[in-house]
This record gives C-alpha cells, structure tokens and sequence, in this order.
C-alpha cells in the first residue's frame, strides 16, 4: 500500500513524502513565501496518485492557515480518489 502523507504546519515550507509498508520511500520539500502554491505541484512530482491507497494529513499544531490548505488538498483528492484521509497521529499527541 501506498500513502501519501502531507505536513503544512508550516505555511512558507511544505513536505510532501510518501510511504510504503509504513517506511518513507520518498519525501521532498520547498521553502516558499506562499507555501500553498507549491504544494500541489510537489504532489505531482512525487507520485503518481493513481497507485495511492490512503492520504495522511499534518493537523497541528501549526499555522492555521498552512494546516487548512493541506487537510482541504488531502480531503479533495482523497473524495477524488475514493481512498481514505486520516489525520497524522505523534507519539506526543498520545495520552496514555
């Protein structure tokens, strides 16, 4: 299985990478003054959408703004899709 995970925590530097049987195969990133702008095209340079089977998503903390933007481009492609999108869960964020 192939998931694409998203993190615009922060608005002006993007990471976009790509798992495999949970392991990281690929990941890219840009520093931009308008993140936003470059986050699609890295999407397209690093995969092939159509082999996707989940969309992970960054949900905070962070900018507001750079996280809206990668939770709505990650819920648009994955309703596209028809795969699902999943908040990403830290080690920090668990309770135990």
């Amino acid at each position: 299985y192939m998931i694409l995970c998203i993190d615009t925590q922060d608005m002006k530097k993007i990471k976009v990478s790509l798992k495999k049987e949970g392991k990281v195969i690929k990941l890219l990133s840009e520093e931009n003054e308008y993140g936003s702008q470059v986050l699609l095209p890295l999407i397209k340079k690093i995969v092939d959408v159509n082999c996707l089977t989940a969309i992970e998503v960054e949900t905070g903390p962070g900018s507001f703004t750079g996280l809206r933007v990668g939770v709505s481009v990650a819920n648009a492609l994955g309703f596209s899709l028809g795969i699902p999108v999943n908040g990403k869960i830290r080690e920090t964020d668990l309770v135990y």
